[in-house]
């Protein structure tokens, strides 16, 4: 945790603190490495990379057609500067929903945020808790269908698929942007009776091309595509699309475990091919001066290595993860949690937040929380006729609760967008994340009162 604060790589450090945790319990160095840390870091790439790498590009691509400024504009001059916390997660809350990676859209909303908290003279430094409020939280694992990895893990585990739980997580993910919106507006009036405004911050907010941009109906078609599009291809298209005998050669293939990654494969196709389809449209219709802003081939290339880096991030941290898993210690906490005279609901929020903040990484904690126990959640939940899809919901929701400690690299990349520093903004940040952990104690206990389980 004080590396990745202190800005050195985690796909360095990881396998390093990794090792050092193994040497201290006894465990061989080398074997570990090899057998434990890169077998986890390695299945985690062959699980998610398609979803990195497509995500990657198509956030890429929304974001060198216009089509994300053109969204973000658009929702910010709707609302207007008296509804400028609400207007930010909104145009957030609209991108991530539809399959725009969490960073671009940061990148994507931040100066109309600044220009419209500065006309409002709003303080500055509670932007980066408003990004996250609709970036990193409801959009992000608590509705269904959401195309965010966070939301596509417990699939594997669970057999569910990317909508599980709506009612559920649709009543969370108002909770935790209700009580959001009532933090970040109670915060503004406190800073503003204190006589404090937007403040001197200019070396961070160059502005950002309106002009040119894609008609906000037309930019708003590809993130229709990915939602639509999963659905289809989950309930419709792909159950059935293959016979058995043509899935027969693919020995343990379990077709339910691989749906929800199937379908948002296609999904961010079809989003990512009409993505392109407005890019050409916009070169077309743009002067030649601005075609080099226009090209596909460095869009590409930029989302390829951002997809690169993000994915082994993440391994990295899963690789650390079933090193910490795999020690005598960890046997005992997995026990304990395992063995609590609970539903098995709290001891999956538990532990799936635990580790999530332990890693700093929401899809790092909950893929080793689910690695280690979810075939024992699974079975503890049948015994208690708990419905998986409840099972999923709850794990998602938990996994973007304490990940955003201080070391969250999400964290840290959009203060550095902003350019403000821990001190100034991570307070209402966290404030979030409180509330994003709240959230999942009052689902299981709606679910309960409903007799979902």
């Amino acid at each position: 945790m004080f590396m990745a604060y202190r800005g050195y790589p985690v796909i360095l450090f990881a396998p390093v603190f990794a090792l050092l945790a193994a040497g201290l319990s006894g465990l061989p160095l080398l074997p570990t490495y090899t057998e434990v840390f890169m077998v986890k870091a390695a299945n985690y790439v062959k699980l998610y990379f398609p979803i990195f790498l497509l995500g990657a590009v198509f956030g890429k691509m929304m974001e060198v057609s216009g089509a994300a400024r053109s969204i973000a504009f658009g929702l910010t001059r709707t609302f207007g500067k008296n509804q400028a916390i609400l207007a930010v997660v909104l145009a957030c809350a609209v991108l991530t929903y539809g399959g725009v990676s969490l960073f671009v859209v940061a990148f994507a909303v931040y100066p109309f945020a600044a220009a419209l908290f500065r006309e409002a003279n709003i303080p500055k430094r509670l932007i980066p808790a408003t990004i996250a409020l609709g970036s990193f939280t409801f959009t992000m694992d608590s509705l269904p269908g959401t195309p965010q990895i966070q939301n596509l893990i417990p699939t594997a585990y669970y057999k569910t698929t990317a909508f599980a739980a709506p009612v559920i997580g649709i009543c969370g993910g108002l909770f935790i942007a209700v009580l959001g919106l009532i933090w970040l507006h109670m915060r503004r009036q406190k800073l503003v009776s204190r006589g404090e405004g937007y403040g001197e911050h200019h070396e961070q907010e160059e502005s950002k091309r309106v002009e040119g941009v894609p008609p906000f109906w037309m930019a708003i078609l590809p993130l229709i595509c990915v939602l639509g599009g999963n659905a289809l291809f989950t309930y419709v298209v792909l159950p059935g699309w293959y016979s058995e005998a043509e899935l027969a050669s693919y020995q343990g293939l379990d077709v339910k475990q691989v749906l929800g990654t199937w379908s948002l494969v296609l999904a961010l196709v079809g989003g990512g091919l009409l993505t392109g389809l407005i890019t050409l449209y916009q070169k077309r219709r743009t002067d030649a001066s601005q075609h080099a802003s226009l090209r596909l081939s460095p869009a590409l290339t930029a989302g390829v290595m951002g997809a690169l880096l993000a994915i082994l991030n993440t391994a990295s941290e899963v690789g650390f993860g079933g090193v910490i898993s795999s020690m005598p210690g960890f046997k005992t906490v997995a026990d304990f949690l395992l063995t609590m005279k609970t539903s098995p609901l709290v001891s999956e929020a538990l532990s799936i937040n635990i580790l999530a903040g332990i890693t700093g990484s929401a899809s790092g904690g909950l893929s080793i929380a689910l690695d280690a126990m979810g075939q024992q959640y699974l079975a503890w939940a049948a015994q208690n006729g708990i419905n998986p899809e409840l099972l999923h919901r709850i794990a998602s929701m938990s996994a973007g609760g304490l990940d955003t400690l201080p070391h969250n690299g999400a964290v840290i990349t959009l203060l550095a967008i902003c350019g403000l520093t821990h001190r100034q903004s991570y307070p209402d940040i966290f404030a979030i994340t409180v509330i994003k952990t709240l959230a999942v104690p009052v689902v299981i206990l709606l679910a309960l009162l409903t007799g979902w389980v």
